[in-house]
């Protein structure tokens, strides 16, 4: 049986992906607030010249009449095999969330500043996840499965970020989302017969948003060098280290997915984890060990807990409780580790702007 045989799914096999975009744990997308009169301080005046160059980049939309969903898209996700299917929308879930997320918070802040350059990005930053969260949703609907997204903003809590804190966790987010889905697509443009789903054909150009998005909080980080230096590059070596484990942890509870990408999960982290460092030399003073035997046992051990962790929660009662209290424990300790790893220091590239050329 291939991923493409058809299979008969009871009504009771749909998954309630509501329940499934609702759910707050460690590796769930958030819903983020932030300082938002902060931001009308903000002055771009030292990258003046990139900055503008790329809004108008960005107000041209060179993806406006991309993300429309075809005849190609019918039925695909019910044909697919219980184990794919279910790992495959947990997948569409997910960036779904992630993206709408995005669009609600830059939305709030293009309503709320006062600073001219802040609103137009932010406006321009919630039309594209908006239209990213749309084209996922719509995928979505096709299965029957669709999200409610007002409901979900509703649903979900919010966690206050200090704009800072925005900019490293969104900077981050943006550039390893497009180092993802690069590889994806590379892959799968390599191999067309592993392309289970046709919307990995939308995958190149939804990328070069993403790094598109992320060449702009680069732009705010240089245009005040205190947010990448001092004590604040600890904060960096925070958001990568979480980053960076989030992904390596999550991409592991699909083994189903990755299998038929063709991609062994391990190697597609690492990779990922390479492009990014390369990427982030624009900005970030350090980059991580990924490549250090040291530091990949240390995610493995992560990966490893965080499988026992879910089993402690299916066992439920007493000692399911008490296995996940000493299980969450460990966790803590080996991100502590990872924290404390030894980085790389990096000459931070003379210009800020950057191309999609990997």
């Amino acid at each position: 049986m291939n991923a493409h045989t058809p299979i008969n799914h009871p009504a009771l096999d749909k998954p309630d992906t509501m329940a499934l975009a609702k759910q707050e744990t460690m590796l769930t997308p958030r819903f983020y607030t932030t300082d938002f009169a902060a931001l009308d301080a903000i002055d771009v005046l030292p990258v003046r010249a990139e900055w503008d160059a790329l809004m108008a980049e960005m107000v041209s939309d060179p993806n406006k009449r991309h993300f429309k969903r075809d005849a190609s898209f019918d039925g695909v996700i019910d044909r697919l095999e219980p184990e794919l299917r279910a790992e495959f929308i947990d997948f569409l879930v997910s960036s779904c969330t992630s993206e709408f997320s995005g669009c609600i918070l830059y939305a709030e802040i293009a309503r709320r500043t006062k600073n001219p350059d802040m609103k137009l990005l932010f406006r321009l930053l919630a039309r594209d996840e908006s239209r990213h969260a749309g084209f996922i949703n719509d995928t979505l609907k096709d299965a029957g499965i669709g999200l409610d997204l007002g409901f979900l903003t509703k649903a979900k809590k919010y966690t206050y970020f200090k704009p800072k804190f925005i900019f490293y966790a969104v900077y981050l987010s943006e550039k390893i989302g497009y180092a993802r889905y690069i590889a994806i697509y590379r892959q799968l443009a390599a191999h067309p017969e592993l392309r289970f789903h046709p919307i990995f054909k939308w995958f190149q150009e939804w990328c070069n948003d993403e790094f598109r998005h992320g060449e702009a909080f680069a732009l705010l980080m240089r245009s005040d060098p205190k947010l990448t230096s001092g004590l604040n590059v600890l904060w960096i070596r925070f958001f990568l280290n979480a980053v960076y484990a989030t992904m390596y942890v999550r991409d592991h509870k699909r083994p189903m997915l990755y299998k038929h990408f063709g991609i062994d999960p391990t190697d597609f982290g690492f990779r990922v984890f390479r492009i990014t460092t390369d990427i982030t030399r624009q900005v970030f003073p350090i980059g991580l060990q990924t490549d250090a035997p040291s530091y990949r046992a240390l995610l493995e051990t992560m990966r490893e807990t965080s499988d026992a962790i879910d089993a402690a929660v299916a066992q439920g009662g007493v000692v399911g409780t008490l296995k996940r209290v000493g299980l969450s424990l460990k966790a803590g300790l080996t991100f502590a580790r990872l924290y404390l790893h030894p980085v790389d220091k990096m000459d931070v590239t003379p210009n800020v702007r950057m191309a999609p050329v990997w």
